[in-house]
């Protein structure tokens, strides 16, 4: 059993995290706020070409060495025939829950965000003024509330805004650390998207099931898990590595070992359809 955790310890955690601190200081990070880029990148819907309803999440890596291990998480959402989104999150300086501070789809330092949930039409448009009310119950609204790890930071604002609203469902992602936050020691809650339900020890231990997520363990607020869904494993650091992203892997290596033609169409056929690493 002794032997079991070891690999665990060192498959699981150690090794994801040393290769997602490799990888991620060598595409580097900006010096500080100042030098980043925080501008749109135009993948939200136009409000004035989608005139429903709109309820999204966005995630992003997080700022500097922070961005190895985790994302950094947001709402917005549109009522029907709306000129403009609304952006809901929290940040670590100043009053932490912070609206429309940064474009709706923004950078954040420099990161490039991507689509994590998209709920348009008469679902979202009911959606809308309970996901308000829920921000402005936020618990964790004082200054000096933040906290990097294990919590409370923008990734448990967004999980308990879900956990208010269950119809919302934000199936985070597996580096959303501090989504599993909760203030008591122990604590039974729903999952983040509301399909299911985990055990949290002030979200540095524990374990849940659901039927988006799948299978989580968390230990230090990092997440190891099988999302049977989407036939993935999830890890800390790296994020949703699914079959494709293996594939890509394997024909990144043929095609380094020289093995021609079979190589190149591997790496072609896994660039074609590689899920995002962001997950």
């Amino acid at each position: 059993m002794r032997g079991f955790f070891k690999y665990l310890a060192i498959w699981g955690f150690v090794l994801p995290v040393a290769f997602g601190a490799l990888w991620f200081s060598i595409k580097g990070w900006p010096a500080n706020w100042r030098d980043a880029d925080w501008s749109a990148t135009g993948i939200a819907p136009d409000p004035r070409i989608e005139r429903r309803a709109v309820v999204q999440v966005y995630a992003a890596r997080a700022g500097r060495w922070k961005g190895i291990f985790a994302t950094h998480s947001w709402i917005l959402v549109k009522p029907a025939n709306a000129a403009r989104f609304t952006r809901f999150e929290v940040v670590g300086w100043g009053a932490p829950v912070r609206v429309d501070n940064f474009p709706a789809d923004g950078r954040w330092y420099g990161r490039d965000p991507w689509i994590v949930s998209d709920l348009r039409g008469a679902a979202a448009e009911k959606l809308i003024p309970r996901i308000r009310r829920a921000v402005g119950n936020y618990p964790h609204r004082a200054r000096g509330d933040y906290g990097v790890w294990p919590g409370p930071n923008s990734n448990t604002f967004v999980a308990w805004v879900s956990r208010q609203v269950p119809e919302f469902s934000a199936n985070l992602p597996a580096t959303a650390l501090g989504k599993d936050y909760a203030k008591a020691w122990v604590s039974l809650m729903p999952m983040p998207s509301n399909t299911g339900w985990q055990v949290s020890l002030k979200g540095v231990l524990g374990v849940g099931l659901a039927r988006a997520e799948g299978f989580e363990l968390h230990v230090l607020g990092m997440t190891l898990g099988v999302d049977l869904d989407d036939l993935s494993l999830k890890l800390p650091s790296l994020g949703q590595v699914g079959a494709r992203d293996v594939m890509a892997i394997v024909a990144t290596a043929a095609h380094a070992l020289g093995l021609g033609r079979d190589g190149s169409r591997l790496k072609k056929e896994a660039a074609a359809g590689a899920a995002s690493p962001h997950r």
